[in-house]
């Protein structure tokens, strides 16, 4: 055995070899995505496959006239499964997929692990098919992620072209399960945030084409979402579809504000079997009431997509005790509107597995739904068509909760075919983006990497100090002085030292103060003084201290906020760790400039 491994690593190392020789690297890169992108539409295709599979084997036999419940069984047993497939086979932490492949981003971390080439598309497959109410997106752009960066490993890839390959199976895989290539390529140079250059553009298209192409090999030439528009989008609805967009910002901001609140109430247990108890009961209870939240709501936009009366939309109503009660349906959109973040917050929080792809486009398809038809239930201004406006709030809401307009006007057009309404989709996208970002800066994928100060952004200012760190800038070659130690002293140590500032520490390393060269430069050569003055009387304190985890940012606020040159840097306990100078970091920046340039 060990003997075949070797002489798979040695034909593996011939390759790279003769590859090297006779490929040259950007035709080879150009390879690797067209390669990424047949296996991300695969993985994709598979994990589509599972789910359905999985749902359909387990309500296949439902009655739809009244409840049924096993809606109280399946969720628990899905997070249950789901927990003990993390916890003790895959042992490794593989929620937030876009989140991880964010931080990875912004760390310049090329290498994603590798079992998250498989792990997310199982664990998210039992948790949605057993009704978690998450979807499999953000676990499927993981993969990708993952499938681009280990092969660009095995293949002995430079950082710079891995870091594009892991772009590559992002954008392949939203490519390849939505059947959208225009939107995997938008997604990921808006949502990643990889810069567009040239050298990245062609890969990432070639990664989009071809995860689309074999999608539609496998599945079918038709949309996502089968939509037929009835009438046409009138001038006289662009208020309508302004109104709406500021709606779809507000739902946004509700879903991602509640859904942080809901997942901090999960952080509070460690133990993984009260986080169940919780989640699995809060998740099944909200299926049973109501059954649209079950798995994606992939069903419900389909139904709310292409209805066209109120015999039609009231099936939506179906297997719930609701049934029947035509008169309640838009109370009872409402009410899935208001408790789907409970649903897909119990889901993750009790253990597991999905992304928030689909509770947006299911969100947004329910909240244009329902804004249309109560304004044409009691006659709020000129008609409004429900099935257009359910589509303009599906792009709403993504666009909201991912900050992201680009990528919810494509995807959603690409998804349904609807390219007749790319007018007020690009109103509705703007309108919502332009309404969340008055009271959320950040979306719902990069404000936990935001709060710490480890996002990277589009501002290569921001984006370059981001890649800095604080262990990469200071300098530890100064005399340190103690506290009780006379003038005489200190001139010793000065004859030794190599830099004009001195840090003043006591016995536990803890930093008290400094001395700067210029402030004692007056008496520093009178003897008769040496023993009269001692450092606590002439030390003095720092302008500032920084701390070992402050971001670069916020280093660089110090030193704008004191003009100092050289400011102390000290860990949570206060103790010494050394200097941080400007022309320190000055020349950093300009190096890791080049470096992020030239990526």
């Amino acid at each position: 055995m060990d003997a075949l491994i070797e002489d798979k690593k040695s034909l593996l190392q011939r390759f790279i070899l003769w590859r090297e020789k006779r490929i040259k690297e950007k035709h080879f890169i150009l390879i690797l995505s067209f390669l990424v992108g047949i296996f991300t539409a695969l993985a994709a295709w598979f994990l589509k496959f599972l789910v359905e599979w999985i749902k359909e084997f387990l309500t296949e036999n439902f009655d739809s006239t009244g409840v049924n419940w096993l809606y109280l069984v399946y969720p628990v047993v899905g997070i249950f499964l789901t927990g003990l497939f993390i916890r003790h086979i895959v042992k490794d932490d593989i929620s937030h997929g876009v989140t991880k492949i964010l931080y990875a981003i912004s760390r310049r971390q090329s290498r994603i692990k590798r079992h998250n080439t498989w792990s997310s598309v199982i664990a998210s497959a039992i948790t949605i098919g057993f009704g978690g109410s998450v979807g499999a997106e953000a676990p499927i752009v993981l993969t990708g992620s993952a499938i681009g960066s280990n092969l660009g490993s095995a293949f002995k890839m430079e950082h710079k072209t891995l870091m594009l390959l892991v772009g590559c199976g992002a954008a392949g895989a939203v490519a390849g399960i939505f059947k959208a290539p225009i939107a995997g390529l938008v997604f990921t140079l808006e949502v990643l945030m990889i810069d567009l250059t040239m050298a990245s553009l062609l890969p990432l298209l070639v990664s989009c084409v071809t995860a689309a192409t074999v999608s539609y090999i496998l599945t079918g030439s038709e949309a996502m979402f089968k939509f037929h528009m009835d009438e046409p989008f009138l001038m006289e609805r662009i208020p309508s579809a302004i109104l709406l967009g500021i709606a779809c910002g507000l739902v946004s901001l509700y879903f991602t504000r509640a859904m942080n609140s809901v997942e901090n109430v999960f952080r509070r247990y460690n133990n993984p079997y009260v986080k169940l108890t919780i989640g699995g009961i809060m998740l099944s209870v909200l299926i049973f009431l109501f059954p649209p939240l079950y798995g994606e709501g992939y069903d419900t936009i389909n139904l709310l997509l292409n209805g066209v009366s109120n015999q039609d939309w009231d099936t939506v109503m179906n297997n719930s005790i609701f049934y029947g009660y035509g008169g309640l349906l838009l109370v009872y959109l409402a009410l899935i509107v208001l408790f789907k973040v409970f649903a897909s917050s119990a889901t993750n929080g009790g253990g597991g597995c999905g992304g928030i792809f689909a509770p947006s486009l299911f969100l947004g398809c329910i909240t244009g739904f329902i804004f249309a038809h109560f304004c044409n239930e009691f006659h709020l201004g000129p008609y409004i068509p429900e099935k257009n406006f359910a589509l303009l709030g599906m792009a709403g809401l993504m666009s909201g909760v991912m900050h992201a307009p680009l990528t919810g006007i494509f995807l959603i057009a690409e998804l349904t075919g609807g390219y007749d309404l790319f007018l007020p989709l690009m109103m509705v996208s703007v309108s919502s983006y332009l309404t969340i970002m008055v009271f959320e800066p950040h979306s719902i994928y990069s404000m936990r990497l935001a709060k710490k100060g480890e996002l990277l952004t589009h501002h290569k200012d921001k984006a370059v100090l981001t890649l800095m760190n604080i262990e990469s800038v200071v300098e530890t070659d100064f005399e340190k002085v103690r506290p009780d130690m006379d003038l005489g002293e200190m001139v010793k140590v000065i004859s030794q030292a190599k830099r004009n500032l001195f840090p003043v520490v006591d016995v536990n390393g803890e930093l008290l103060g400094i001395v700067a060269l210029d402030d004692i430069r007056n008496i520093m050569f009178r003897q008769e003084l040496y023993h009269r003055f001692k450092v606590e009387k002439f030390m003095v304190s720092p302008a500032a201290r920084i701390y070992v985890n402050d971001s670069m940012e916020e280093v660089m606020r110090k030193f704008d906020d004191t003009k100092a040159w050289n400011l102390p840097v000290i860990d949570e306990l206060g103790k010494y760790k050394g200097f941080v100078s400007k022309s320190k970091i000055f020349n950093s920046y300009r190096q890791v400039l080049v470096d992020f340039s030239a990526d």
